[in-house]
Parts: structure tokens; C-alpha cells; sequence
């Protein structure tokens, strides 16, 4: 990273965070921590086409605030990490700009078989083929698809809640009519499924599709196997078309595995659209870029053709390679540092938070760099809104996510895919002037 670039204002942040080993983790990389990539430099992101910064007081009731005079911005609201990508992504893309035509083309077989190679090694999927992927600008994108290819507009659609806001506005907005099965978290605190209610809702309703989230955003679960058997068995028993999003696939924290939706058996390989991308692990959104994985030939066929026919739906060949440099051995490597430090940042903040905010609850995340919040307690014990909160933290640089979005009603979601320094710095702001006894 340019040192040009490097964060140097705000009241918070000061020389000595750029570059630093953040808080002297072990968990952050840097020269002689074991690490090969940089997690600790924090980056000046302004003007650099960052709606995670830039965008901060500009989308009421979506954006966060900007924060008061003497505070610089914490981004911990929109899913974007703030880690430079992998070095492989950016050398493929400027590669390829080298050569100055940037003409009509077709998807490469390297496109296919780095899809088909990174979900052997990384996910242990056995079998796929070059006719089982196509590409998707995104996974939304995907989804109304698939809604439109197998369900007609006034049907409803079961999704577990709390539920990722971009399901609601694609699915709501198309004329869709989402029935939600709330998750529910068991005597450890652990978010499950309710199969019971999720059959008695499909039947209630007559749904006929789906959408699975694994791992789920923004609860942050990794199903184990008998839980994505137990939910498939009940699509399986209503006939339902199932729509997996997978995109977080890769930011499993440790001690969990993901296991995908299509694996669990033959009914849930030939019922299921998965959706992938490198968006989420490679923080590559702004290049958009998505696939799908589907070996049922008649959803297949069917997804294929409505996006053929809307001619919406075309690859861009910088982020045909992007996706080839994010694929390589070395974007495994990053990942696998990547983990390590976002499992790091997320015990850090679980005991941060356990320690200094009573009445603030929280299910410690599995997988996904999000943690969710409720501050229902602290809100009733101190006779705050949620409201109160959110404007507290935003005026001080704390740009947390409004948990209404989701549906939880007094819920903070944080995204902690952030230097350590940065974290430990919205922990301490969060402590001074926002969860304090007045």
C-alpha cells in the first residue's frame, strides 16, 4: 500500500497506526508474525469510490451518518472488508490492460476451470463441470431470476429471518410476498432452524420456493450437515425449487466447515441453485462478477434462458480476470490469513463487548466478518431508543449498520473486516460515549 494513502487526520487515529501490528495481535499480519499479507495498514479510502466512506449521510434511513466534526469513520456498516485484495487480483487485471483491445468475448476455459479447481480444494465439491456454471452479475441479480423462472408474482417465499436486507428489497420489490421462519437460538445461544415452523408455513401459504442462506448473513451460522439435511428434507416434502446464496462461503472462522447445499444429497443437488462469487471473499463487488452452480438440467435451462433473454446478464472481461487471479494458489493463502484475522477481531470485540457492555447480547459469528447485536436489554434498562444509539455511534465515527434492516428490532450490525487497531478504536468510542450510564 502507498504510504501516500495511509490514514494521518482524525481525533482517533495517529501515526503510529499505519502499519502497525494492531494491538500486538497474533492474528494480524505483519513482517515476522507469520503472516505473507498486510491486515494491519490502515487505508485513507475517501474519494476512492468507497460508498463505505463516501456515502455516509447521503441515503437516509440506508447510510449511517457522517460523523461530528473531530471524528474520522470506522466503516463497520456495508459488507465491504477494508483489506487490500490479494496481489494475484490486481497483476491479472493490469495484465490484461496491457493488451488494448477490449472487444466482445467469451468466458475462457481458465474462467471455468479456476471455478471448478477453487471449489474442489476449498469446499471439497467432486464432479463439476464447465456446463454446471454460468455466470451471474450478481447474486441478487440471480435470485430474481430464479423468481421469475419458477415462481409467479403474489407467491410467497419462505426466508429465515433475521433476514439479509438485499433479499427483502429483490424479493418484495418484484412482487414477491416473503413468509418468514424465524431462527431461533437455543439454550447455548446458538441461532437454529425451527423445521417444524418452516414446514407449517410452506404448507400455510402453498410455497413453492425458497431461499437458503449458508453461511447465514447476518446471524454469521455455518450449518452443520444435518441442519442443511433437516431443512432440505423439508423443501424436499413441499417441492420446493430452493435458492442457496454461498456467497460467504469462504469466511468460515475456526473450528467450522462449510459444507454446501448441493452436497447434503441427490434430491438437494437436483432442487437447488447455488450462487457463488469472489465478491464477498476478495472484496470485489465494484468489478461485479457472480456464478451460479446448477446441475439440474431443467433449472438449468430454465435460469439460462431468462437471463439470456433480458440481455442484462453479460460477464466483464476484467472481472473474468479477477476472478482467475483471486483463484489462484495464493488467493488461498490470503483467505486462509484472511480467516485468521477476522476470527481474531471477532473474539476480540465478543469479549470487548462481554467485559464493558452489559445488556448488549450476541451470538459470537461463525463464519461472514458480520456480527450481530441486540440491544434491546441495554435500550430498556436505560430508557433509550435504538435510535438514540445509532445516532450516538455515527456522531462519533462509529458507522454501525441499523439492525432494522434485518428485522431486528434493536439490532446493531457491525462488519469487523478491519485492521485490529481500527476495531479496538470503535470499541473504546463505543465505551466513552455511546453504552455509558448518564
Amino acid at each position: 500500500m502507498c504510504d501516500e494513502h495511509a490514514v494521518k487526520h482524525g481525533r482517533a487515529v495517529n501515526e503510529a497506526v499505519v502499519g502497525q501490528v494492531g494491538g500486538g495481535s497474533s492474528f494480524q499480519g505483519s513482517e515476522g508474525s507469520g503472516f505473507r499479507y498486510d491486515f494491519t495498514t490502515v487505508v485513507d479510502r475517501r474519494g476512492r469510490d468507497a460508498v463505505a466512506y463516501d456515502g455516509l449521510g447521503k441515503e437516509p434511513g440506508f447510510a449511517p451518518d457522517a460523523p461530528q466534526p473531530g471524528f474520522d469513520v470506522i466503516p463497520m456498516w456495508v459488507a465491504d472488508m477494508n483489506f487490500a485484495t490479494v496481489p494475484t487480483i490486481p497483476e491479472a487485471i493490469i495484465e490484461r490492460t496491457k493488451h488494448s483491445f477490449y472487444g466482445y468475448f467469451r468466458a475462457t476455459d481458465e474462467y471455468y476451470d479456476s471455478i471448478i479447481n477453487w471449489q474442489r480444494t476449498r469446499n471439497g465439491v467432486q464432479g463439476l463441470t464447465k456446463d454446471d456454471i454460468g455466470y451471474e452479475n450478481g447474486v441478487l441479480g440471480g435470485l430474481v431470476s430464479a423468481l421469475h423462472c419458477f415462481a409467479t408474482a403474489g407467491d410467497a417465499v419462505l426466508v429465515h429471518s433475521p433476514t439479509y436486507i438485499g433479499f427483502t428489497n429483490a424479493i418484495g420489490s418484484n412482487g414477491y410476498r416473503i413468509v418468514h421462519s424465524p431462527l431461533k437460538r437455543d439454550a447455548d445461544g446458538i441461532w437454529r432452524m425451527d423445521f417444524e415452523d418452516m414446514d407449517r408455513r410452506i404448507k400455510e401459504n402453498n410455497i413453492h420456493f425458497a431461499v437458503f442462506c449458508s453461511p447465514h448473513n447476518p446471524c454469521g451460522r455455518v450449518w452443520e450437515r444435518w441442519e442443511i439435511e433437516g431443512a432440505m428434507d423439508v423443501y424436499r416434502r413441499n417441492d420446493c425449487v430452493v435458492v442457496s446464496d454461498e456467497i460467504w462461503s469462504d469466511l468460515i472462522l475456526s473450528g467450522h466447515r462449510h459444507i454446501p447445499t448441493q452436497s447434503v444429497g441427490e434430491d438437494a443437488r437436483n432442487r437447488t441453485i447455488a450462487f457463488y462469487a469472489p465478491s464477498k471473499t476478495f472484496n470485489l463487488a465494484g468489478l461485479v462478477g457472480s456464478y451460479h452452480i446448477i446441475y439440474n438440467k431443467y433449472l438449468r435451462d430454465r435460469i439460462t434462458a431468462y437471463s439470456s433473454k433480458a440481455v442484462y446478464n453479460e460477464m466483464n472481461v476484467l472481472s473474468m480476470h479477477a476472478l482467475i487471479g483471486a483463484y489462484k494458489p495464493e488467493g488461498g493463502i490470503w483467505v486462509d490469513e484472511l480467516r485468521r484475522v477476522l476470527a481474531g477481531n471477532v473474539q476480540y470485540v465478543a469479549d470487548y463487548v462481554s467485559r464493558h457492555f452489559p445488556g448488549i447480547d450476541f451470538a459470537t459469528p461463525e463464519g461472514t466478518y458480520i456480527m450481530l447485536l441486540d440491544a434491546r436489554r441495554w435500550c430498556q434498562d436505560h430508557g433509550l431508543s435504538i435510535d438514540e444509539v445509532l445516532r450516538r455511534a455515527w456522531s462519533v465515527g462509529v458507522a454501525v449498520q441499523d439492525g432494522r434492516q434485518f428485522g431486528v428490532p434493536f439490532g446493531i450490525r457491525m462488519n469487523l473486516a478491519l485492521p485490529l487497531s481500527r476495531i479496538q478504536e470503535a470499541m473504546k468510542r463505543l465505551g466513552e460515549y455511546v453504552f455509558i450510564d448518564e
